[in-house]
């Protein structure tokens, strides 16, 4: 059968992740112990790539990142962002990861890109939707207009046909919430440990705003969304997950543990019976305690305040946030996983062919 569309499918990993590049695709992020998921999808006619972004970076420098590799440019994270945080302005020059990106078409039309992202990869390509589509009065402002980044002018929200976020926490995370007596994070886990070693403060006394782990605090991540909205022509999807389940004896979510990895299961347990307010004083109600060990699942569902559905074949609506059922599964599910039992192949063949066929 002819698909609609033939664009790109572009998977951006989350916090710790690798790409196709890296040597440890031996283990591949996309598809773990069950083989390589893009090259699969490459061996079926499906022109697919999975390349790496800073394991650590903010969602802006990802983003940043990304353009440059999908375009062969060199990565400017702009003169005011890098003034900032301290940090080069310029990165390293990329060969385009994809031809023509954002090149009329025979047709009319444009060569567009489907964007996925796992995990922080959600809030990555988010950003990088935003940038393009919206721009960045403050990096317009402090640059000349002969050295500003096409990135950051807008106007390119038209350059994407669909964007999946994958078990992300768009809203933030409540792991970084927990806290004991003292008012220190608690010990939930490698998962929060790793966390709070992007957290250490510099040298020079400043915090660690342009990273990864500030960026996935409930506050900082709400205020990102702000900027999240949805490009009317682009199809958006979600697919939340979730590996708890209410135990009846005190009314919170506990971890399967059965099923969930064993360095997920101690952060869970604490998600799951966690309320109280952020620093900024947002309040976190029960429905965050259902979790996948790293990511609350109604987080994971759509920014909140955005446009969206439950997800209906027979009414996909772009400029919508159109959210699949909740998948049975812990924050590794939808990579794969490391036990043989979680193939999700089939998974992502469905749903490029649901994208494809729009």
């Amino acid at each position: 059968m002819e698909y609609k569309n033939k664009y790109p499918f572009v998977f951006v990993g989350g916090m710790l992740s690798w790409g196709e590049e890296n040597g440890m695709y031996k283990l591949p992020y996309w598809g773990m112990v069950c083989g390589n998921l893009v090259q699969q999808l490459r061996d079926t006619g499906i022109e697919a790539y999975a390349p790496q972004v800073g394991p650590m970076n903010s969602a802006w420098d990802r983003a940043c990142n990304l353009y440059a590799m999908l375009t062969g440019t060199r990565v400017d994270y702009g003169v005011a962002h890098s003034k900032k945080n301290n940090h080069a302005r310029y990165g390293r020059t990329y060969a385009p990861l994809v031809q023509d990106w954002g090149k009329e078409l025979p047709d009319g039309g444009i060569k567009k890109v489907h964007l996925l992202g796992h995990s922080f990869g959600g809030a990555t390509v988010l950003t990088l939707v935003m940038l393009m589509n919206a721009g960045s009065e403050e990096e317009m402002a402090a640059t000349p207009e002969n050295e500003l980044s096409p990135l950051f002018t807008g106007g390119k929200g038209d350059w994407f046909y669909s964007v999946t976020a994958l078990s992300a926490p768009i809203n933030g995370t409540s792991a970084y919430e927990v806290k004991d007596e003292e008012n220190k994070f608690s010990d939930v886990g490698m998962t929060t440990t790793l966390f709070n070693t992007a957290s250490t403060p510099p040298q020079d006394g400043r915090a660690h705003e342009d990273t990864a782990d500030w960026d996935m605090h409930i506050d900082h991540a709400l205020e990102m969304v702000k900027g999240f909205t949805v490009v009317d022509s682009v199809y958006y999807f979600s697919i939340p997950c979730c590996m708890t389940d209410i135990d009846p004896d005190t009314g919170v979510s506990v971890p399967d543990t059965d099923h969930m990895e064993t360095i997920f299961q101690v952060s869970s347990r604490e998600m799951g019976k966690f309320t109280g307010y952020t620093e900024g004083g947002y309040y976190v109600d029960e429905s965050w305690q259902p979790n996948d060990g790293l990511v609350n699942t109604i987080s994971a569902r759509a920014p909140f305040g955005q446009p969206q559905q439950d997800f209906d074949e027979n009414n996909v609506v772009p400029g919508v946030w159109n959210v699949m059922p909740t998948y049975r599964g812990d924050h590794m599910a939808l990579q794969g996983d490391l036990m043989k039992t979680n193939n999700v192949r089939q998974l992502y063949v469905d749903l490029i062919n649901m994208i494809n066929h729009l």
